[in-house]
């Protein structure tokens, strides 16, 4: 593979996040020559909710083809990637992502919301999405939360700390979920996480707040009894209720 000799963009990368993709942008150039077309980096690396140290990289790698050659390149930097909080990237190509806009509204809505292409040119600027798709897919992913709570909380078996594992993963799966029914709302969309929740709690009319509390609880870690588990588990299912009646009862 020939090596790209195109030069990234640093500007609207915060300083914490630039070492680490500077070597990425270095090896993914060495590994895949011809085949790179952009690295974008998407998520909260570039907003007020990330954490050096704690909080992950996120990027997605637009390539020319995918084949078994470019994802062994890809899978040979997998300890530099953990070593420096880059999660693995997501690998796509130009088609991909023309014909995803329709199952990955959602995704693409957060990525064009948060992004910056820091090699090649911005896969995400120009793509459309349609309303309609983005509210199946939301009515989807919150009907299959529920199930995936409930499920988890008969799995957990009384050990309420796996329940709140539980917990923290669908708080963190929200908070792209209400951007998106704001979004087909034609209401702004805030970046990051809590203002994204609350802003969702008051167009909506629904108690967020132990959704909240649940997503803080990744880094604050506080100390939780089984009573507050048990009650935040009960409001968060209701939440999920209340934005599931919502969404399938939505007018576009």
């Amino acid at each position: 593979m020939a090596e790209t000799s195109r030069i990234a963009k640093w500007d609207g990368v915060p300083d914490a996040a630039r070492g680490p993709l500077e070597l990425l942008v270095e090896r993914l150039q060495a590994a895949l020559g011809r085949h790179l077309q952009s690295i974008t980096v998407v998520g909260s690396s570039l907003t007020d909710d990330y954490r050096p140290g704690a909080s992950d990289i996120n990027t997605v790698v637009v390539l020319d083809e995918q084949n078994t050659e470019v994802l062994a390149a890809v899978a040979s930097l997998g300890k530099t990637l953990r070593r420096q909080r880059l999660s693995p990237p997501l690998l796509m190509t130009p088609a991909y992502i023309d014909r995803s806009r329709d199952v990955f509204g959602i995704e693409f809505l957060d990525f064009q919301l948060t992004h910056k292409t820091i090699l090649g040119d911005d896969p995400f600027a120009a793509i459309s999405i349609g309303k309609a798709d983005v509210r199946l897919q939301c009515e989807r992913e919150l009907k299959a939360m529920l199930i995936r709570m409930r499920q988890g909380y008969v799995a957990a078996a009384g050990k309420k700390m796996v329940v709140r594992d539980i917990l923290i993963s669908a708080a963190k799966g929200l908070a792209p979920l209400g951007r998106a029914m704001l979004w087909l709302k034609d209401i702004e969309r805030p970046r990051t996480m809590e203002p994204a929740l609350r802003k969702a709690a008051m167009e909506f009319k629904v108690d967020l707040d132990a959704v909240i509390a649940a997503e803080r609880w990744r880094y604050e870690k506080p100390r939780l009894t089984d009573a507050d588990i048990e009650s935040a588990f009960a409001a968060i299912v209701g939440a999920v209720e209340a934005l599931t009646t919502i969404i399938d009862e939505m007018k576009l």
